[in-house]
């Protein structure tokens, strides 16, 4: 598939230059006509019913859960359905068991999802540990190293950085977790979809991901990758239906992996969705994704850098598929207004749920950054209407 054919199967790609991609993507036409396809022909529950439509759903669903294990490879019983990202390192953060003086390393440069769930471990006496990001938004491996101890749980780590784009060292970070014996967690919301994601390549004991990002998936599906030997270490924090085998007036049991996991009735629709969503990936390529978007981040970097009063932030060789920018003299928010209202261009502002990282980058003073965030239905023509854009704002109104 080239550029051309996904775009024509988003109509709303007609009315906007949409460059938000790492808040949520568009939906392909064929990833909403399987969600009406469950709607119209087989809208039952899951799991719940021996009558054929029922089986019907619990099969399709099933389907789907095939095609995210294929993608990342691993096991089918890997793979747990959430409903975002943020939900699938909630119920890692909250479903593993801790000892008092334990503790957990993450970076600074992470989404809030990634950073508030750690934080809020305090309350069972467990530390975390920040480690910080150099200039470009990149963490060193050293420090990593130098910030595990014997106290060390778990190292949590983004694979590319929702702020700035920048990508995270998350296999040598992976060495590091095995060498110590500790587990391993990574946030790949800005990396699956975009690129090849191999959970045994990277060593990750869990990995959380979207299915409304880089996969082109409906808004309200996730899953988690969770290792097989340490589904039985963590505990379930959603009980009540369908995660139950037997129970009695005093006790239960809990299903097996990984339905003890995905409590009460499920995203049906918007799982299936998602399964088509994976087919659409794999029909463009990741191969070819990876390239399109590395073409035209470069693009973007360089042009927006090149603008008079830009701030452009991360390394140019490290950023993928989104630029973090600011103009000096223009608040975020005003700049990604007036590039609304001149080309009805959609980019975001602020601080992405990752004021640490903005922090770190310099970007707080502006209210935060403007994020341009691209995916394989972008254009050259329009990264170079955003570039014109911005430097009119910057000739009008920077300082």
């Amino acid at each position: 598939m080239q550029t051309a054919d996904v775009r024509a199967d988003i109509p709303f790609l007609d009315e906007v230059i949409y460059l938000d991609a790492a808040s949520t993507t568009p939906t392909p036409q064929p990833v909403v006509d399987a969600m009406c396809e469950y709607y119209h022909h087989f809208n039952s529950n899951t799991g719940r019913g021996a009558y054929r439509t029922a089986v019907k759903a619990t099969s399709e669903m099933e389907k789907t859960r095939e095609k995210l294990a294929k993608l990342i490879n691993c096991d089918v019983r890997e793979i747990i359905f959430t409903k975002n990202t943020t939900e699938a390192i909630n119920l890692v953060s909250n479903g593993l068991k801790y000892e008092k003086g334990e503790s957990v390393v993450i970076p600074n440069i992470e989404h809030h999802s990634n950073f508030v769930p750690w934080l809020n471990l305090k309350s069972k006496g467990v530390k975390t540990k920040i480690v910080k990001s150099g200039q470009y938004g990149i963490v060193k491996t050293s420090d990593i190293q130098d910030a595990v101890d014997k106290t060390t749980k778990l190292i949590s780590v983004t694979q590319v950085s929702n702020s700035i784009g920048s990508i995270q060292p998350v296999e040598e970070i992976g060495e590091i977790a095995r060498e110590n014996d500790i587990l391993y967690m990574v946030d790949a919301a800005q990396s699956v979809g975009h690129m090849s994601v191999d959970v045994k390549k990277i060593g990750a004991d869990f990995m959380a991901f979207p299915g409304h990002k880089g996969l082109l998936g409906p808004v309200g599906t996730g899953f988690l990758y969770c290792k097989e030997e340490l589904a039985e270490s963590l505990y379930p924090v959603n009980l009540g239906g369908g995660t139950i085998s037997d129970v009695s007036e005093d006790d239960f049991k809990l299903a097996s992996v990984p339905a003890r996991f995905e409590g009460g009735t499920q995203n049906i629709a918007g799982i299936l969705g998602l399964g088509a969503a994976v087919d659409y990936i794999n029909r463009i390529g990741l191969k070819k994704i990876e390239k399109h978007g590395k073409d035209l981040t470069k693009i973007m970097f360089n042009g927006i850098r090149d603008i008079e009063n830009s701030i452009v932030y991360g390394h140019p060789e490290n950023i993928y598929d989104m630029v973090g920018f600011n103009i000096n003299g223009v608040n975020c928010h005003d700049v990604a207004k007036i590039l609304d209202e001149q080309k009805t261009i959609c980019v975001r502002s602020g601080m992405h749920c990752a004021i640490p990282a903005i922090r770190q980058i310099g970007a707080y003073e502006f209210g935060g950054s403007v994020r341009a965030s691209i995916h394989y239905y972008n254009t050259k023509e329009e990264i170079r209407t955003l570039i014109d854009t911005l430097y009119e704002i910057s000739r009008f109104l920077g300082s």
